[in-house]
């Protein structure tokens, strides 16, 4: 694959420290939440990957909801991303919530998510990885 963007960010001190990107544009206190024994003072790696899911998500959908002539640009992508133990490590696991616009039928909104998930990177990334629950409200 040749590459259309890299973005660049250093971590220091891990889970307790800062993000920063190349550009300067995301610097960011990091902190594990409570329920990892921290004191949830800054964003976390589940959160940014959240995020940025979400996000990725919600361009998919676009592009293939403009492909099929279907307005989707009202619609909303919440991803929730667990992490839990698994073995001797840990893991993840994402649900990804995605509410439609009342305009988009079930069947038309279902075939549109699908495909979404076919297309996003963080979908094609996280395939065979991670458990990927796809919820449509």
């Amino acid at each position: 694959m040749d590459a259309l963007y890299t973005a660049v960010a250093t971590a220091t001190h891990g889970r307790e420290g800062r993000a920063v990107s190349s550009d300067g544009t995301l610097d960011l206190a990091l902190a594990a939440p409570p329920e990892l024994g921290g004191n949830g003072q800054g964003t976390n790696p589940e959160q940014l990957f959240a995020a940025g899911y979400a996000a990725c998500f919600g361009s998919a959908l676009g592009l293939v909801g403009r492909q099929a002539k279907v307005d989707v640009t009202d619609a909303a992508v919440t991803a929730e991303v667990g992490i839990g133990k698994q073995g001797e490590g840990f893991g993840l696991k994402v649900t990804l919530r995605v509410e439609l616009p009342e305009t988009v039928d079930e069947a038309t909104g279902r075939k549109l998510v699908e495909q979404a998930h076919q297309v996003c990177p963080y979908s094609n990334a996280t395939r065979g990885n991670i458990d990927v629950d796809l919820v449509i409200e």
